[in-house]
């Protein structure tokens, strides 16, 4: 098993090669494992080089090569990232994850919280939010893709121009650009392939303005 610090190296080492395919400098090393001379350095390449996890490389200045990786991480590693996903945990809000929302026609109106997700707080910082999924490209102008994750502060109102959850005939929602004409509600998509909706503002519903998106890459 590997100290605490010979596994930060290991893993800072490694993580360089693969980087930048250069071995880090001996002050890189010493800033990843919080050491302040370089002979704790030298004490702990010779460890890990004694352990077969590392190896130096002949006529190379300073370069080195990971043969292999630990199968286990020391404990005070593990209890270090406990420490770090429960800060995490504790910076962010959980707020209710409702489901897919159409950005290209409108579905089903989604109103069960099965499940919740975590977001910055200074995303939430005053009212009630949600979050839906985005499904479909109408909104791609916007910024707003396929699978993209909304962030939705209740509302019943929404002034022109705001993108907004609207609820029509009490069945269908879609996330969609409000504008108001006479006695009537706009839903404008932000893609030119799809068309404006128009809808008596009587058959229309606000059901959330768009406060924030949250996007993965895989």
């Amino acid at each position: 098993m590997l100290t605490e610090k010979q596994y930060k190296l290991l893993m800072f080492i490694n993580k360089t090669l693969k980087e930048t395919g250069c071995s880090p400098s001996f002050e890189e090393m010493k800033n990843a494992v919080g050491l302040k001379s370089k002979s704790g350095i030298h004490a702990l390449i010779a460890a890990l080089e004694e352990r077969n996890f590392i190896k130096k490389l002949p006529h190379k200045a300073r370069a080195l090569e990971v043969v292999r990786l630990p199968k286990f991480k020391p404990s005070a590693i593990i209890e270090e990232e406990k420490k770090r996903e429960i800060a995490l945990q504790n910076s962010a809000a959980q707020i209710p994850l409702y489901g897919k929302i159409a950005a290209g026609t409108p579905i089903e109106a989604i109103a069960n919280e099965t499940e919740t997700i975590s977001v910055p707080f200074d995303m939430v910082e005053r009212g009630m939010y949600y979050a839906l999924t985005i499904e479909g490209d109408s909104m791609i102008e916007a910024g707003i893709l396929d699978g993209d994750t909304v962030i939705i502060k209740k509302a019943d109102t929404a002034n022109n121009g705001e993108i907004a959850v609207a609820l029509v005939d009490n069945q269908e929602a879609t996330l969609k650009v409000i504008k108001r004409d006479q006695n009537d509600i706009l839903l404008i998509p932000c893609n030119k392939d799809y068309e404006t909706r128009r809808f008596p503002a009587n058959r229309v519903k606000i059901q959330g303005i768009l406060s924030g998106l949250i996007r993965q890459y895989h």
